[in-house]
C-alpha cells in the first residue's frame, strides 16, 4: 500500500518540477520575445514595457494551459503529455544553438 502511495507522490512531484520548469522557460522567453519586438517597433518606453508584459503574460498563459492539461489526464497520459512538451522544447532549444 505504501509503495503505492509513494509512486503516486513522485508521479505529482514530477508533474510539478516539469510545469515550475515549462512556466519560467516559458516567462522568460516570451519576456524576451516582447523586449525585442518593443525594441524594434516602439520608441516609448511605456509601451515598451507594455510589450514586455504582455510577452510574459503570454508565456504564463502558455505554461498554465500546458499544466492545467498535465494535471487534468490520467497519469499515463500526462507522462506522454510531458515528455512531448521537453522533446518539442528540447529540439527547438537545439535548433537555436546551431
Amino acid at each position: 500500500m505504501e509503495a503505492k502511495s509513494n509512486n503516486t507522490d513522485s508521479d505529482v512531484n514530477a508533474k510539478w518540477d516539469a510545469c515550475l520548469d515549462l512556466t519560467a522557460r516559458r516567462f522568460v522567453y516570451s519576456s524576451l520575445g516582447g523586449a525585442f519586438a518593443g525594441l524594434l517597433f516602439f520608441r516609448s518606453p511605456v509601451t515598451r514595457w507594455a510589450s514586455i508584459a504582455f510577452g510574459a503574460g503570454i508565456g504564463i498563459g502558455s505554461a498554465y494551459t500546458d499544466c492545467s492539461r498535465v494535471f487534468d489526464a490520467s497519469s499515463s497520459t500526462s507522462a506522454t503529455l510531458l515528455a512531448a512538451s521537453k522533446s518539442t522544447e528540447t529540439s527547438v532549444s537545439q535548433a537555436a544553438e546551431e
